[in-house]
């Protein structure tokens, strides 16, 4: 009926949040939910925290105002943050741009670099869906190779030869995860080295969302290639989700490019004060990092010997599993467990052949555990 949408609209998936999808039911209301499903951190900021951060809005935040649009005081904490935690000196605020969540962020680079017909983008599948969601709204061509099933690792000859031989329009930008998602898995050295030698007028894109749980960055690099760019985000291990805020690391030149795309205050006044606030107080957020990977390794551990199921290690703060691979029938079996595992409480991610689940509290880990192990002991195989 409504003529005047786009006609490649309907062939268009949009992301699905949890918890809706395609999951099953919704959950009966008396049962307890554990959210391991969105890659989250199972823990809220502290009390004490939580009520300074009150305070903070309640005494110091104007409803009735914009909001700052520089984010200065916000951008050189960050800066702070990224030369302590790479142990370089050389990014400044000139090097930082925020967004209302990293997906803000990679549509204006998108905006930015191939809009109107100027460039393609490159990804290995299976990674992160809102790269091709979001170039695909915008009308731009994605182009995917796969990855190595054994370890997940790029397939370097099938991306070298889609940069080689893509046209009209060739590929501009090349995302990838720092470890991916959803297979946890970080980048080898084999894989920089390729990115390393990228010609400049394609744009890296490197995704560090996980970077804490990892510790392993390229920012130190930055200065040595131009045409690559950094994005991380508050969402994960600073455990601010609700409120959306992201930000870049890259030359001050395509900083700037992202400020002409960027709309007016696009971060509000209460999310900007929650970022520098974690900022501030990174040392306390960041201390509950040794048991979410305690946690994590104690998670693989206790499925690792089940002989339906096959796990691969994880530098993130969640894991990814398949059945193993004599099981037939694989996908509907998956179906069933994710559907059975939501009406028993366990949100779960069913994603590209296999399981992604979050590392959650102890008590969130072991319920999910024997969930995971009941329900597949009801299967025939």
């Amino acid at each position: 009926m409504l003529n005047f949408i786009r006609s490649d609209f309907a062939q268009l998936v949009a992301y699905q949040p949890h918890p809706g999808g395609t999951s099953g039911e919704p959950v009966k209301s008396d049962i307890t939910i554990d959210r391991l499903d969105s890659n989250e951190s199972p823990f809220d900021l502290p009390n004490e925290l939580k009520e300074k951060l009150s305070w903070t809005y309640q005494q110091l935040i104007e409803n009735n105002r914009y909001p700052d649009g520089s984010y200065i005081a916000l951008k050189s904490a960050i800066a702070e943050y990224v030369n302590e935690s790479a142990q370089i000196t050389n990014i400044t605020l000139d090097n930082i741009s925020v967004g209302n969540g990293s997906d803000e962020l990679i549509r204006s680079v998108l905006i930015a670099t191939c809009l109107g017909g100027e460039g393609a983008v490159l990804v290995a599948n299976p990674t992160f869906s809102m790269y091709g969601i979001i170039s695909q709204t915008l009308g731009i061509p994605v182009v995917t190779v796969g990855r190595s099933e054994t370890d997940f690792e790029i397939d370097l000859d099938a991306a070298q030869q889609a940069i080689n031989q893509t046209q009209n329009p060739p590929i501009r930008l090349v995302f990838v995860v720092h470890p991916n998602s959803p297979t946890a898995n970080a980048l080898t050295v084999k894989e920089l080295d390729w990115l390393r030698n990228l010609p400049e007028n394609i744009l890296v894109v490197i995704d560090e969302a996980y970077f804490e749980f990892s510790q392993t960055t390229v920012a130190a690099e930055l200065a040595k290639h131009p045409n690559w760019m950094i994005l991380r985000t508050f969402s994960k291990a600073f455990r601010l989700a609700a409120h959306r805020v992201g930000y870049a690391i890259a030359h001050p030149q395509l900083i700037s490019a992202l400020e002409k795309v960027r709309l007016p205050y696009n971060l509000p006044s209460f999310s900007q004060a929650a970022a520098l606030f974690a900022m501030n107080s990174r040392q306390e957020i960041l201390a509950s990092i040794p048991q979410i990977l305690a946690e994590r390794e104690q998670l693989i551990k206790n499925l690792s010997g089940h002989p339906a199921l096959k796990i691969w290690p994880s530098a993130a703060n969640f894991i990814y599993l398949r059945l193993a691979p004599t099981i037939t029938d694989q996908t509907a079996k998956l179906t069933t467990l994710t559907q059975q595992l939501k009406s028993q409480g366990t949100l779960i991610r069913q994603i590209s052949g296999g399981l992604r689940i979050t590392v959650g509290t102890p008590e969130e880990n072991q319920r999910s555990s024997q969930r995971l192990k009941t329900t597949l002991e009801s299967f025939e195989f």
